[in-house]
Order: C-alpha cells, then sequence, then structure tokens
C-alpha cells in the first residue's frame, strides 16, 4: 500500500549500500506482542492491460485486505520483476505507462528489477519509469546491479517497511532486490552499458547481513524478504527444482536471516518450502505465480515482537478472480483503488484500439511459437502451453524470413534472416475476433496482434560474418552452463538447412549447413539480418559481435509489419531448417552400405503435421538441370527416421531426406558438391574439312565431352607434337582452329579434355592427312 508511504520516506547510502526506508506508522491500539505480516507476491506480469486487469487487481486487494488475521497495515506488496516490457499492445504502444499506473493503483509497494525493465535501456528505466518516484512510485530493487566497473549500487539494493497491525504491533521488514545475473545477455548491451550485474544470491547475501548485524548505524530489519528475478524451471518439487541448477540452486545458500522467498522470470507456478539451517524456523517459504497475471502469490509470516522471531509460516499461490468488473468496483473496502485501475485500462485499450484494430495482413491457418505438452490429433499438433525456446517453430522461421526479405534495396541485403526465441512473445492465430473488432475475421492480423510477436522495439542489424562466424552462433544455441535453458533454438531463414549431432563434444555440434543449397563456405562473407539484442551478443550468442555490425536505423515493428502487408496470404511453412542427424559422412562410395539416423523431423507449433515416412533421394544433373532421384521411403515415428541403403552408382551431387508430409529437407553426405567420384567422360570429335592442304588450310577439330547426366566443365585441347591449342567447353563442347600445316602427310593429334573437379582427363587420337593443293 503506497499510501502508507506518505509519512516522510528518505533515501540514504549507508555502509556502501543503497536504502530506502519508510516512516513509522502511529500504533491504532495497544500491542499483545503478536504480528502477522501479509506479503502479496507478483511477477512476470509483463503489461498485460486487457479484460482480465481489473480482475488480477481484485485478486491483489483480496489477498491483501481480507485475510483473516492480517490487516492493511501490516501487508506489502511485492514483485519480483518484468512488470513492464515485452507486453500487450494496449501498455507497449504507450511505453507501458498505463502498466506502470496500474502497478501504482494497486499499491505495489518494492519490485526486484527484471531484466526486462532494461529493454529500453539504463537511462529510460532510470529517468522515465522511475524518474525519482514521480512516475513509478513503487521502490524498484537491485542489489547485484552496479556501477560498470564497480560495487557501487546503481540501485536501492533494499528497503526497510516499518508494519503496524490493528493491535499497535510494529516490526521492521527488509525487502531486498535482485536480477538473475544473466540480464546482462537477455537485453540489448547498448542500454547497459554503464551497468555490471553480478551473483545475484552473492548480493542479497552482503545485504542481509548488513542488515542482521545489529548495527542499528547501517540500518536493521526484524523480518528479512528476498525477492528475486530468478527462478526454477521445474514444478515437481523443491528436490527436483535443486537438482536441475541454476540460480535456483544457488539460492540453497541464501543468508538463513531470511524468511520468505520471491521468484520470477522463468513463468512457473510453484510454492516450495525451502529448508533453512539457523533460521526462525526449519524452511522459508519460495513462491512463483507463474506469469501474465494468471495468479497471485502470498506469503503470511507470524512474528513475536518479544522474542524477535518469526514462529509460522505459510504460502500460497490465488488465482486470478472471475468476479466481474462492476462486483470489483462496488466494493466497499477497496473498490474505489479498482475504480482507478479500471479507468486506466479503459482509457489505454481505447487509445490502443484504434491503431490495433487496423488489418496489416492475412494468414490461412495458425502461426505459432513452439509448444509442449501438446498433443497430434488427427496428425497435427494441437493443445499444451506456448514458448518452449528449445524448440524450432513455424513462426520464428516465419519472421526470419521477414527480416532476410524486408530490408529495403538502399539498405542493404540480407542473405540469411535469424530470430531468438526469446523475442516471440505472441502468436498469430487464423481465428478472428469480430465480436471486439468487426475488421477482425478469421484470418485477418491486425496492427496489435502483429506488434505482440514483436514488442520489443529492436532495430534491425546487418551483420557480416564468415561461414565460420555463423557456425560458431549455430553452435552457441547450447548455452553456457547455468543459462536458464541450455539449449535455445534460433529461428532461421527458409534458405538455411542445418544438421546438429548434440553427442558430439561443445563447438562441433553443427554438421552441416546448407545455405542456399550450397554447403556453407567458411571464408565467405554471409550478411546476417537480425535484431539489435542478437547483433550484439544478447542471449549469449556472443560470436555476432565478431562480425561487422550495421545499424538499419529500421524498428523491428516497422519491418515486420511491412512484411505481413506486402505478402498477402501466408501460410505455415512446417519444415524445419534444424534436424539432428547421427553418423554422418563426409564423403561417400557408390554401390556401398550405409546407415544413419535423423531425429526432430516433427515440429510442434499448432497444425504442425506429424510426418509418417521420409524419402531418400539422389541429385543428379540432366541436361545440366538438377533431378531428383528417389532411391527409397522409410518410415517415421515420433519425429525419429533410421536409414540403412546402399549409395546408387550414378553420378549424384548429394543425397537427401524429405519427410512427409512437412516436406523438411535434410542434405546428407554433402561435404563437397559432386565430390563421391569423378566422372570418366567420353569424346566424340570431327573435323572440318576432312583433308588439309598444306600451306592453305586451317584446319578446325570439334570436340564434344560426354557425361550422362552431367555438364563437364573446363578446358580441351588438341596437341601436335610439342605445342598445344586449348578451347574452354561451352555446354560441353568446343571448336579448337588449328594453324596451317606446311609439310604433307598424316598427322597425328592428341584430342585431350583436361578433366576438373568433378570429372576425370580423357583423351583420344585421331589423324589428319595433309595433302598438295
Amino acid at each position: 500500500m503506497n499510501a502508507r508511504l506518505a509519512f516522510g520516506a528518505s533515501v540514504s547510502l549507508l555502509a556502501g549500500s543503497l536504502a530506502i526506508v519508510a516512516g513509522t506508522v502511529a500504533p491504532a491500539q495497544a500491542a499483545d506482542g503478536q504480528i502477522k505480516i501479509n506479503l502479496v507476491g507478483i511477477n512476470d506480469f509483463h503489461g498485460r492491460i486487457d479484460a482480465n486487469t481489473v480482475k488480477w487487481a481484485g485478486t491483489v486487494k483480496k489477498l491483501e485486505y481480507d485475510t483473516s488475521g492480517t490487516s492493511p497495515g501490516a501487508s506489502l506488496v511485492v514483485g519480483a520483476g518484468d512488470l513492464i516490457g515485452a507486453s500487450l499492445f494496449a501498455s507497449a504502444s504507450a511505453g507501458d505507462q498505463p502498466t506502470i499506473d496500474v502497478m501504482n493503483e494497486v499499491g505495489l509497494d518494492a519490485s526486484a528489477v527484471g531484466n526486462h525493465e532494461f529493454d529500453k535501456g539504463w537511462a529510460d528505466l532510470r529517468d522515465r519509469v522511475i524518474n525519482n518516484k514521480t512516475n513509478a512510485k513503487w521502490d524498484y530493487l537491485g542489489a547485484n546491479v552496479y556501477q560498470k566497473g564497480t560495487q557501487t549500487p546503481a540501485l536501492p539494493e533494499y528497503k526497510i517497511y516499518n508494519l503496524t497491525d490493528a493491535d499497535g504491533d510494529a516490526v521492521k521488514v527488509g525487502v531486498i532486490g535482485a536480477v538473475t545475473q544473466e540480464t546482462a545477455s537477455l537485453v540489448s548491451p547498448g542500454g547497459i552499458s554503464t551497468l555490471d550485474f553480478g551473483p545475484a544470491v552473492a548480493a542479497v547475501n552482503r545485504v542481509a547481513a548488513q542488515l542482521s548485524d545489529g548495527n542499528t548505524g547501517n540500518d536493521e530489519a526484524d523480518v528479512l524478504v528476498a525477492t528475486f528475478h530468478a527462478g526454477s524451471n521445474v514444478t515437481s518439487s523443491y528436490v527436483d527444482a535443486f537438482a536441475a541448477g541454476g540460480e535456483f540452486a544457488a539460492m540453497a545458500n541464501l543468508d538463513p536471516h531470511i524468511d520468505a522467498v520471491f521468484n520470477g522470470h522463468t513463468h512457473q507456478k510453484y510454492v516450495y518450502s525451502q529448508p533453512v539451517t539457523g533460521g526462525d524456523q526449519p524452511t522459508r517459504p519460495m513462491v512463483q505465480t507463474g506469469s501474465y497475471g494468471e495468479n497471485v502469490g502470498q506469503v503470511l509470516l507470524d512474528y513475536n515482537t518479544g522474542t524477535g522471531k518469526v514462529t509460522a509460516n505459510a504460502a500460497s499461490n490465488t488465482a486470478r478472480v472471475t468476479t466481474s468488473d462492476a462486483d470489483l468496483v462496488a466494493n466497499p473496502t477497496y473498490g474505489a483503488d479498482l475504480q482507478k485501475v479500471k479507468n486506466t485500462v479503459d482509457a489505454a485499450l481505447a487509445a490502443a484500439k484504434t491503431v490495433g484494430n487496423q488489418p496489416v495482413g492475412r494468414i490461412t491457418a495458425d502461426i505459432t511459437t513452439a509448444f509442449r505438452f501438446g498433443a497430434y490429433t488427427g496428425g497435427r499438433y494441437a493443445g499444451g502451453e506456448r514458448d518452449v525456446r528449445e524448440q524450432e517453430s513455424t513462426l520464428g522461421d516465419l519472421v526470419a524470413n521477414a527480416l532476410r526479405d524486408g530490408i529495403p534495396a538502399d539498405q542493404g541485403k540480407a542473405d540469411i534472416g535469424i530470430v531468438n526465441p526469446g523475442g516471440l512473445r505472441d502468436e498469430l492465430y487464423f481465428k478472428g475476433d469480430p465480436a471486439s473488432n468487426p475488421a477482425n475475421t478469421d484470418g485477418v492480423v491486425t496492427y496489435a496482434e502483429a506488434n505482440g510477436v514483436l514488442p520489443f522495439v529492436n532495430n534491425i542489424w546487418l551483420v557480416q560474418l564468415t561461414g565460420k562466424q555463423l557456425k560458431t552462433v549455430l553452435e552457441q544455441q547450447w548455452q553456457p552452463a547455468g543459462a536458464a535453458r541450455a539449449f535455445l533454438a534460433l529461428g532461421l531463414s527458409d534458405n538455411v538447412r542445418v544438421t546438429q549431432d548434440a553427442t558430439k563434444p561443445y563447438g562441433s555440434r553443427i554438421t552441416s549447413v546448407l545455405v542456399n543449397g550450397l554447403p556453407l563456405d567458411l571464408k565467405k562473407i554471409y550478411t546476417v539480418s537480425t535484431f539489435s539484442f542478437l547483433g550484439t551478443g544478447g542471449d549469449n550468442f556472443t560470436a555476432f559481435k565478431d562480425g561487422t555490425s550495421k545499424d538499419t536505423g529500421l524498428v523491428d515493428r516497422d519491418l515486420w509489419i511491412g512484411y505481413l502487408q506486402k505478402a498477402g496470404p501466408i501460410a505455415p511453412d512446417f519444415a524445419r531448417q534444424q534436424v539432428q542427424a547421427q553418423n554422418m559422412k563426409t564423403s561417400v562410395k557408390p554401390g556401398k552400405k550405409y546407415t544413419f539416423r535423423v531425429n526432430g523431423l516433427d515440429l510442434t507449433s499448432q497444425g504442425s503435421p506429424q510426418n509418417t515416412e521420409a524419402g531418400l533421394y539422389a541429385t543428379t544433373l540432366v541436361k545440366g538441370k538438377p533431378i531428383q532421384v528417389k532411391l527409397g521411403e522409410f518410415p517415421v515415428a515420433n519425429g525419429l527416421a533410421k536409414f540403412n541403403f546402399r549409395t546408387p552408382r550414378i553420378r549424384f551431387s548429394q543425397l537427401s531426406v524429405v519427410a512427409e508430409p512437412s516436406d523438411t529437407m535434410v542434405g546428407i553426405f554433402h561435404g563437397t558438391f559432386n565430390h563421391q567420384i569423378k566422372a570418366k567422360p567420353r569424346l566424340a570429335t570431327s573435323k572440318s574439312p576432312q583433308r588439309a592442304i598444306a600451306g592453305k588450310t586451317r584446319t578446325s577439330v570439334s570436340i564434344e565431352v560426354k557425361v550422362p547426366g552431367m555438364d563437364p566443365k573446363g578446358w580441351a585441347a588438341v596437341k601436335i607434337g610439342g605445342r598445344q591449342y586449348k578451347g574452354k567447353l561451352v555446354d560441353g563442347k568446343v571448336t579448337i582452329k588449328l594453324p596451317k600445316f606446311n609439310k604433307t602427310g598424316k598427322q597425328r593429334l592428341k584430342v585431350k579434355y583436361l578433366g576438373g573437379k568433378e570429372f576425370k582427363r580423357a583423351y583420344k587420337f585421331i589423324n589428319l592427312w595433309v595433302v598438295r593443293g
């Protein structure tokens, strides 16, 4: 309740820590020595300004006011970060100001900063969002956010609240905030160039020790609460979550004086009891509410003012209420606050509607991120949870196409588009919503829907990478130890095909790359169109920084929407760009047996078909044109196909697998095109005239180099004695004009094809009679 803080809050820098100390509320009546502290927790709201916002706010106020045994004076609303950023259109289109206003109106007291608070850079967070608490009136905390190259805090590390219940019992509650150390890799580095992010647990422990050391000169708190924008991806049990490692596991070493922990960042819902040695209680609650305002957390602490101990704790998550907005704003206790929230939401939705309702494109079916926990029904994937960043998706690959194709000609030309999966924040669904917007019929993509996919307002960069550097970027999909996700699947434009082998050592797991059907040239320069976030090394894709970058000045939203407007009805492309392939060879021989396997052929985006078979093809040339010859069909089960086959004896440039019905194509055995065998040519010759007149006639020798199904290139020659006359083949043919012969008689001519990378040398002898005129 921010109204409680009107009693002269002050900012002080003490013992190297930046803190805010709230004023004291006078007790209302005689104390009884017991106070129930009510902590209401929120996290990862991400600007959810929509039809559920008032209901979410109503849930917060209900838990703050209506819990038996607590009172508003002993309640705090605590956030765990990402309250803004990656927001819905109604908030994003207004710089998240509607969300800031709602948080003020709901009475948020303090929150850890999240990585998304830095989406627009540190200057925007400091000078606009916070602005000396004239805008966001709660306290944004970041104990592990430091000025670059120092241990000087850039944000308040903690806040001490003097809480008093209805009986007059008082307690000092210290809230310490920290953000995932990964933040430096999760936001555009340019916006945080003046900041460092240290280990979160170590920073919280440092501050907790200060607030519990008995030295009143550096602030003291009776009860400590840690709020982290970090957490676990595991929801089964605390033991399992701890075993998964990462920053959550490090929280096992939190100072025992910390009595409760709030988590965020991983968008999971859990309530854990963490074992504590040396604390007031044998366990302390750890709570994360999921995301997007779907739940509100609560921690209740019983504190004895006589012993100075927490005597009991409890924690829970409460689902967002379904009560009507009208009934919520009519509540006699907190309805006035909710009416303010409703007014803010209504105004934001109305302001965004004019622009957001406009159609900008059309699709023929759902185009989504990857999902999990769904199932293939009728051969198509349906249901489950969105935003599985470890898997490729139809949406990621489409956005990558937009990045490649949407660059204006005067800005440059991209060879490849690359998208980070965490940048895709919403789906494109075929089903419309004409009830709320008559223009939003089935298949229509509105401005708001398109913006929801890419809400971060990144600039588009063109990054020049060598093939070797590009391969390193793809290797970095396997994230460093301690990252929240072990693998992040990049979205790639549809002219790129990649095979992976995760069983190989790090740095050698990308086993092949095709760009426009050709093997990746490690020395060639490729121009990659991507977000500034990736271009500056975000999400640990640091190899981008080794390239040469150009900021186009284009905003991702504008390029994306412009692409949708020009592309016409877009159908989802269910062909994967990256698959797992094991036991691949760098070269093969004709007529020999080989075995390999390809896995991960199926996508899990909505509507993706389940592959049932895979064809094995050899590519050969017929009259200079590539033709695919099918060698056989092999079954696919759960995205896995096993191949046991004999290579053909025909001349082929590569072997490939095509999975059906997705049309996923995998190039196999293509380390160097046409490298399997060198074709043996046959030479056909003719001469004109048939006889040469000494001293007068120049004879022309026509040479045709023949290789069935192939188009020989290179040079042919005619050798006479010690002299050789050359000509370059065109469509396998060349005519070489010889000099005059001065001597009569039979001349023995050696006709040669000089061979090439794909073809053997060949020669034959022909005779030419030279006669007198």
